[in-house]
């Protein structure tokens, strides 16, 4: 049976300091609603880097550059040589090295968690996932070895998803995009615009919502997905939040739910890029779908997400934050029983994509920039 506490090295880490040096880096000011911003570049010449991880007892970061390489970020800001063991990705598009999560159990199995485009045999592509271990002198991933693959492969380069969640119970979620390809993400038969859940080692749960069903993937938890490219777990109650993007219009935000229809094509708030209606959409709202907990009209483009819980910034706990790819900022939200009632941007005066944000185990947001000379940003209020 799977652990029903929360996993040791993520409690732990909580109390661990990652700091960086002021001599090192650059920080400069910015203001906000709350107060004055410190924003610290830990590390620049990233090419456009994806999503970043912590190593506990103050190791450094992981993050994954797009176009196949995973680094590590030292406390001090070194960047490192890529690492050896990462499996080939097919870099085009969207596509390549995505994300990364530590195994609930990293300080025992030293695992690391990869997500990233692999190819097929016709010239198309879909998301993969595999783990390795991770070398004690932090230079290679072990014994790769995939544990999913998103079936069929439909992706000519857009819409693979996807992000990486253990639950407090230790299984683990994987959100997939539908591959600009409307219609499958309806399709049980399918794994496009999909939320799977497994158990750490690949394998499908018995208790999940499809299993047995004639015709389903049973790796399936929910579905009606677009291109869910942040995720999180809400530490307040365990639930799984995923953030994806709309079309022209109708960025969401949703609460994760087992068995569910999010709806997508047939509901949405957006348009085709070209300006016409979607074809297969039957409104905002269609009966047995579930429609988002919060949507933006204008989209910004989400991608990343963090719930800040930590004691160092009160002003913000149980905020969310979100990275916005097209408006370039990072969105906080904060919320009044259980509503959203207030939504700020931050870090425009970067003018860089934001792709990632996560909170460290020292209460710092480490923001992520997609840029082709991308950074790795700690920012806290002063």
């Amino acid at each position: 049976m799977l652990r029903k506490t929360l996993l040791a090295t993520l409690g732990a880490s909580v109390v661990l300091s990652f700091a960086t040096p002021a001599s090192a880096v650059q920080t400069q000011q910015v203001k906000s609603e709350e107060g004055t911003l410190e924003v610290t570049t830990v590390v620049k010449g990233l090419e456009h880097p994806w999503a970043v991880a912590f190593l506990p007892d103050q190791q450094g970061m992981l993050v994954t550059e797009r176009s196949g390489n995973l680094r590590l970020v030292s406390p001090e800001g070194q960047l490192s040589a890529p690492l050896s063991g990462v499996p080939k990705v097919w870099a085009r598009g969207q596509g390549g090295l995505l994300d990364v999560a530590l195994s609930p159990d990293f300080k025992q199995d030293r695992t690391v968690y990869l997500s990233y485009a692999e190819a097929g045999e016709d010239g198309k592509a879909g998301t993969a996932v595999g783990r390795g271990q991770l070398s004690q002198d932090l230079k290679t991933l072990n014994g790769f070895d995939v544990i999913f693959r998103q079936q069929p492969k439909l992706s000519t380069g857009n819409h693979f998803g996807s992000r990486l969640v253990f639950d407090r119970e230790g299984y683990l979620f994987i959100t997939l995009g539908e591959n600009n390809d409307r219609p499958t993400a309806q399709d049980l038969d399918k794994l496009q615009g999909k939320i799977v859940r497994l158990y750490p080692d690949g394998k499908v749960p018995e208790d999940n919502p499809f299993v047995g069903q004639e015709n389903v993937r049973p790796e399936i938890w929910a579905y009606g997905i677009r291109n869910p490219q942040g995720a999180a777990l809400n530490p307040r109650n365990g639930t799984l939040w995923e953030n994806e993007h709309g079309p022209k219009g109708g960025d969401e935000l949703n609460i994760i739910e087992r068995g569910k229809n999010y709806g997508w094509p047939l509901a949405t708030h957006g348009d085709n890029y070209s300006g016409a209606p979607i074809p297969e959409a039957q409104g905002k709202t269609v009966d047995g779908t579930l429609g988002p907990y919060h949507v933006w009209q204008v989209s910004p483009g989400l991608s990343g997400m963090a719930f800040y819980d930590n004691d160092r910034f009160k002003a913000w706990q149980h905020n969310v934050f979100i990275g916005a790819l097209v408006s370039k900022n990072l969105i906080r939200l904060q919320f009044k029983d259980d509503k959203v009632v207030h939504e700020e941007r931050l870090l425009g005066e970067l003018d860089e994509r934001i792709r990632d944000v996560r909170q460290g185990p020292d209460g710092y947001l480490y923001v992520l920039t997609d840029e082709g000379d991308g950074s790795l940003y700690k920012v806290g209020l002063k």
